[in-house]
């Protein structure tokens, strides 16, 4: 596995200009910000909107690889939204962009599987769209697998999006942008399918943000202005119906700028992945063992579920144990006996 980008992320110092406060957030309309302001990822203010926050399977790397250089560039996110055992899927992108991450997908689910991107920013749809015909050759399908829509992602019925139509729902760093998110998941829940997921990246507050930085434009523009207090994620998904929120994985923001940190305070940032599950209501499960048997691509030996759960697959044989054991004998004091690094005899 390779890792890309760092534990931490860093605010640079923004132009002047944008330090001023505003009287209304100015995303929405994010359009002026994210189609205007910035034309590549290289033009972000601060690097919140561009953190990776895991480990990269091999075959998730290839994917992104072989995505178009134009719309790497214009890549805005600050996760990793790829889940596991994505073959033959529906995925719906809230917040594409200009398509990074839905032609990952595309490649991913397969020829029969199918990619929805809605963004409300039209220059970035644009982008997205010009490179279809590029993806689909180079991916080898007959019929193109991925669409992009110009849209409001917590107006997704205008866009034509219907019930219960979508197996996965992800979104990186766009909800925060959205000030009714309570609405965003109201429609997300209403087109995921039962046992469907959200698998979603956003920045996080560690208290409720006062106005002075709700209403700071490069704050909101860059995703911290508009950030939910963490604890609210568990209390308005329980409240739409999804199950609780499980943690991926999350990375601190810093911020080394004198003038932000003063608006900023106490309130801290962080950049986070959940997973959402919309599982049909049931009585209280009952305790049971689960074993994890293989066969899904790029987790063969195990499967990361979230923070917490991992399931590996179960060994039996001690010969190949003991050859999985090896890469660990290198770690072990050489000078302690019959040790992990193997018994001693006399």
């Amino acid at each position: 596995m390779g890792v890309v980008g760092m534990g931490a992320v860093t605010l640079r110092s923004p132009a002047p200009a944008l330090l001023s406060p505003h009287p209304h957030p100015p995303l929405p309309p994010g359009q002026t910000y994210y189609g205007q302001v910035l034309k590549k990822s290289a033009d972000l203010q601060t690097n919140a909107c561009v953190t990776a926050a895991r480990p990269v399977p091999k075959h998730i790397r290839e994917a992104l690889n072989n995505v178009h250089e134009e719309v790497a560039l214009r890549y805005y996110g600050c996760g990793l939204v790829i889940p596991e055992h994505l073959e033959n899927c529906w995925i719906l992108d809230l917040g594409s962009g200009s398509g990074r991450d839905c032609y990952a997908l595309s490649q991913l689910v397969g020829e029969m599987g199918h990619v929805t991107g809605i963004d409300m920013t039209e220059s970035q749809v644009e982008v997205a769209k010009k490179y279809i015909e590029y993806h689909m050759e180079k991916y080898g399908f007959q019929t193109p697998n991925v669409t992009f829509h110009r849209g409001y992602i917590e107006k997704l019925e205008e866009t034509g999006i219907k019930n219960e139509s979508y197996d996965i729902v992800i979104s990186n760093c766009v909800i925060n942008l959205v000030p009714d998110k309570q609405q965003v998941l109201l429609e997300v829940h209403r087109v995921l399918k039962h046992g469907g997921e959200l698998y979603f990246s956003d920045v996080y507050a560690s208290l409720e943000l006062p106005e002075e930085i709700r209403t700071r434009r490069v704050l909101w523009g860059e995703c911290l202005g508009g950030a939910l207090y963490w604890k609210d994620l568990a209390i308005l998904a329980q409240k739409i119906g999804f199950c609780r929120p499980r943690l991926v994985s999350a990375n601190l923001i810093t911020v080394q700028n004198k003038e932000l940190e003063r608006v900023i305070g106490d309130c801290r940032f962080v950049s986070a992945t959940f997973r959402l599950f919309k599982l049909r209501k049931t009585g209280p499960a009952e305790r049971c063992q689960v074993i994890y048997n293989g066969g899904i691509t790029g987790h063969e030996k195990e499967l990361i579920f979230d923070a917490n759960f991992t399931f590996k697959d179960i060994i039996t044989d001690p010969f190949k144990l003991a050859e999985e054991s090896d890469c660990t004998k290198s770690r072990c004091p050489p000078d302690v006996a019959g040790s992990c690094c193997g018994a001693t005899y006399s």
